[in-house]
């Protein structure tokens, strides 16, 4: 990814349906995989959501080793060996989440 190289190893996986909030239909994957000598389960979340489409929704975990963004490099490479494709990740809603982070520690801060 990105020029670099990554070893994957997938050691297991399971699949079920599930109901949403809504009482949606969602199918939810859970991959546990070695990225790089991490070892790390990741869960994608398969549903219909805007005009009836299909997608699926994954995030990263903030506890993994390197954090959100090596945890997220590293599911990248992950999905990329499976599918033969890079999962898109739109640089607008990092931005946006980083942004209300900022908001809500502001808030919280004549607090501390």
């Amino acid at each position: 990814m990105d020029g670099k190289t990554h070893v994957v190893k997938v050691i297991g996986g399971d699949a079920e349906f599930k109901r949403g909030r809504g009482g949606k239909k969602l199918l939810k994957i859970k991959i546990t995989a070695e990225v790089d000598g991490v070892r790390s389960e990741y869960a994608i979340t398969f549903g219909r959501y805007a005009r009836n489409k299909a997608e699926g929704r994954a995030y990263a975990s903030t506890r993994a080793p390197g954090g959100r963004e090596t945890d997220a490099e590293r599911f990248a490479a992950l999905i990329k060996a499976l599918t033969g494709v890079k999962p898109d990740v739109p640089e607008k809603q990092r931005q946006d989440r980083d942004r209300m982070r900022q908001r809500a520690f502001r808030r919280l801060c004549p607090l501390c």
